[in-house]
């Protein structure tokens, strides 16, 4: 990893005047501090409050004189509150890959020897022997940060809604087949409320044919091909259905996925709100909105991961093992292994084959270049990330110029090297 370039100038060993190896827990840290010649300079392990740090704060500016700003810190993870404590001291952050530190830990200790101070020992002597060819991390501005947490808090959510509505089925599936025998969408808020509405098979047969109807009007739920289905379903609900004590049961359980379920859909709608708010006051709005497929979903997600600093990906390759699109490729001689991907940003890499996915419903060509991927035996999953792959390219080429996307540009540059991608795409518009 390349450093900085406004850093090319003053030698790595000049630039810090002491190199600390940081690990974090979640309530105390252990800090220890190198100079350039390896020689131990300060142990510590202090609370992570409010204290805590204040102390950490002290000892090196009056202690050790140190100016935070010539203090490099090497430690296990690129996000957090420890390493956005680290940045507010001004101090230099290395952040490593947990495989890497996996690695520096165990030519400390040959016998497999672990603890947290070994640990921060180990990632201060690395960052002074091999911090030269590191990156440093570059915090986001406050907008993207915040966007970056939004969409992956709401992600979050989404996985919570999935668990619970997954809950909910297994609920009905004892005791009330027949709801789920009408309703096949259970991310629905329709199918939550006739939960709520008619709680128990008894509930809906005792209800007569006018609370159906209504109860369908009302929740825009009248189809003239599933209306009468739906109605023979309802009448004969009780004919088999779960026994008494397992309905009365089941019957709460349901009711309270339910209600669990449309408030968390309150939720997620002002997540969404706030999301969609944030995505368009960002600068680079244009250029992640203009991507096809990618819509007021997608694109914020883009975003907020890859940040704000083109200059971060010195190349699309970069971008492409960052995002996970790319494969892993061992050469052992004359043997030759491709593998799949799993040291990237795996956020990244899951918004990635998302946004790929939709890409083909308005890209003739990216439709073009998925299906021969998989004339060519390569499985769904696959040839998107192959998809992904070649849209990455085109992201990182869009974002270092700060260019939108252009269709018919792309089109011309396709038919201008020959692409076999244009062949069955040609006329059509993205």
């Amino acid at each position: 990893m390349p450093s900085h370039a406004n850093q090319k100038e003053v030698p790595f060993q000049e630039r810090f005047l002491a190199f600390a190896g940081f690990d974090w827990a979640s309530d105390h840290h252990d800090l220890v501090l190198l100079n350039g010649t390896g020689k131990l300079l300060m142990e510590l392990t202090f609370a992570d409050d409010a204290e805590g740090w204040r102390d950490l704060s002290q000892r090196l500016s009056r202690g050790l004189g140190l100016d935070p700003g010539r203090l490099g810190v090497a430690v296990e993870t690129n996000n957090g509150p420890a390493v956005e404590r680290l940045l507010a001291l001004g101090c230099v952050v290395y952040p490593l890959n947990p495989k890497a530190a996996q690695r520096y830990r165990e030519r400390k200790s040959n016998a497999g020897c672990k603890d947290d101070r070994l640990d921060a020992l180990s990632f201060a002597d690395a960052l002074r022997t091999d911090g030269h060819a590191w990156r440093p991390l570059t915090p986001d501005d406050p907008l993207t940060q915040e966007l970056r947490l939004l969409c992956r808090d709401e992600i979050q959510l989404i996985g919570h809604r999935t668990a619970l509505v997954n809950q909910l089925r297994a609920a009905l599936r004892e005791y009330y087949p027949a709801a789920l025998e009408a309703f096949d969408n259970w991310v629905s808020e329709a199918a939550w409320a006739f939960v709520q509405s008619f709680p128990t098979p008894q509930d809906l047969v005792a209800a007569g044919k006018r609370k159906w109807e209504r109860f369908l009007h009302a929740h825009k739920l009248y189809r003239p091909e599933t209306y009468a289905k739906r109605l023979e379903i309802f009448a004969r609900a009780d004919q088999f259905c779960g026994r008494a004590p397992v309905t009365r049961a089941k019957s709460r359980l349901a009711l309270t996925l339910a209600g669990q379920l449309r408030l968390l859909e309150k939720q997620l709608t002002q997540y969404r709100q706030s999301i969609e708010a944030l995505f368009a006051q960002h600068p680079d709005h244009d250029i992640f909105g203009s991507l096809p497929g990618a819509g007021p979903k997608i694109g914020p997600r883009l975003l907020g991961e890859l940040g704000n600093d083109p200059a971060r990906f010195q190349t699309h390759q970069s971008l492409q093992c960052y995002g996970g699109s790319a494969p892993v490729t061992k050469q052992l001689g004359k043997n030759r292994y491709v593998s799949f991907r799993r040291a990237c940003n795996k956020t990244l890499r899951a918004t990635l084959h998302y946004w790929a996915d939709k890409s083909r419903e308005q890209c003739a060509w990216a439709q073009a270049y998925y299906q021969h991927k998989r004339q060519h035996g390569q499985s769904h999953a696959a040839a998107l990330r192959c998809l992904a792959q070649r849209w990455v390219k085109i992201l990182w080429k869009m974002w270092q110029t700060h260019t939108c996307y252009d269709e018919a540009l792309h089109t011309r540059n396709q038919v201008k090297h020959g692409s076999w991608v244009t062949k069955p795409a040609e006329g059509a518009i993205c």
